[in-house]
């Protein structure tokens, strides 16, 4: 079904490619003298606004009763494609360690599948408190990391500890209600 939240889920899917074109590909013709810092800045303002789309995509489902099947799995997948855009694009031009983000992905993915098993054993799959501040925490290291603020590896290794933790979490409550 199409409706606002996911319109906005997908709006978000076709943002991460070109969030991470400002990344990586900073020697295209088209960006030429441009200085590296206005990529950073454009990286960042779409990192924001998408991030900003992962807000009112749930909030606006919720409140106006617009969830789908669709949407429960588009929101998602949005987020990660986000998420690993940006923070593959910051490893490739050396702002984020690669064993940090290396245990960020690997937690998305295996909390991912995790999450499908669940779901398929109609059980219930919901993003906890800490799963919801892992988020935030990892959406606040990612623009500290893009404007190369400082603090940002700070923040990345914090967000790898919630990201962690959350997994832990995960795994946790399965085992105990199996």
């Amino acid at each position: 079904m199409i409706n606002l939240p996911n319109i906005l889920a997908f709006i978000r899917i076709l943002m991460a490619p070109l969030m991470f074109l400002f990344l990586v590909d900073r020697d295209l013709p088209i960006f030429n003298g441009m200085d590296s810092s206005w990529l950073d800045y454009f990286a960042a303002l779409l990192f924001v606004l998408a991030s900003v789309t992962d807000f009112f995509d749930g909030y606006i489902a919720r409140s106006w009763n617009q969830m789908t099947k669709l949407g429960a799995v588009l929101d998602p997948l949005a987020d990660k494609m986000l998420i690993l855009a940006a923070f593959l694009g910051l490893m490739y031009i050396g702002r984020a360690s690669p064993w940090a983000i290396l245990l960020i992905l690997v937690r998305e993915f295996f909390i991912t599948g995790l999450r499908v098993l669940m779901a398929g054993e109609n059980r219930s799959v919901k993003a906890s408190f800490i799963g919801k501040t892992k988020t935030v925490a990892q959406m606040f290291a990612i623009g500290f990391l893009m404007m190369n603020w400082p603090y940002a590896t700070t923040l990345l290794w914090f967000a790898v500890f919630l990201t962690l933790y959350s997994g832990y979490e995960y795994v946790y409550t399965y085992i105990k209600e199996s």
